[in-house]
């Protein structure tokens, strides 16, 4: 018997608890953050002066006008999150905010690397292992297979 024997029961019994529950929280957390940060960009349902600001002078990204970026951003940090809660393209949206993920961690807040490296996995997990049972890709049949 070794020492780390009593661990095999305890994993065995960690590892039937399944996906469901994981997925979902993977699911959540980052695309509440996501979300209200969009919600931040908005006053009422136009997007607010301080936003273009923002996009121009701190937010700046190269090769795409600020602008652009600025309602890029605020339409990502809307839809890919909604679709995450409800587990509808999941693996999709999951991409598409580990690549904003990475654009923040680049180009707007290299410091913030652990924050962004939680994110990242999060959508790492979820590209990875699919949106689980609790989302409309498993219930339409979209996610099988993967």
């Amino acid at each position: 018997m070794t020492l780390f024997a009593p661990l095999r029961p305890i994993n065995r019994l960690l590892g039937r608890l399944g996906w469901a529950l994981p997925a979902l929280a993977l699911r959540l957390f980052p695309a509440m953050v996501f979300f209200a940060s969009g919600q931040t960009k908005l006053e009422g349902w136009r997007i607010a002066p301080s936003t273009y600001y923002l996009f121009r002078h701190e937010y700046a990204l190269p090769l795409i006008p600020s602008d652009w970026a600025a309602i890029a951003a605020t339409v990502a940090e809307h839809l890919f999150p909604l679709a995450l809660v409800l587990g509808l393209g999941t693996r999709v949206a999951a991409l598409a905010l580990l690549g904003m993920t990475a654009v923040i961690q680049i180009f707007v807040y290299p410091g913030a690397w652990q924050t962004h490296g939680l994110w990242a996995a999060c959508f790492l997990a979820l590209i990875a292992r699919g949106p689980g049972p609790l989302s409309l890709d498993h219930r339409l049949g979209l996610d099988r297979g993967a």
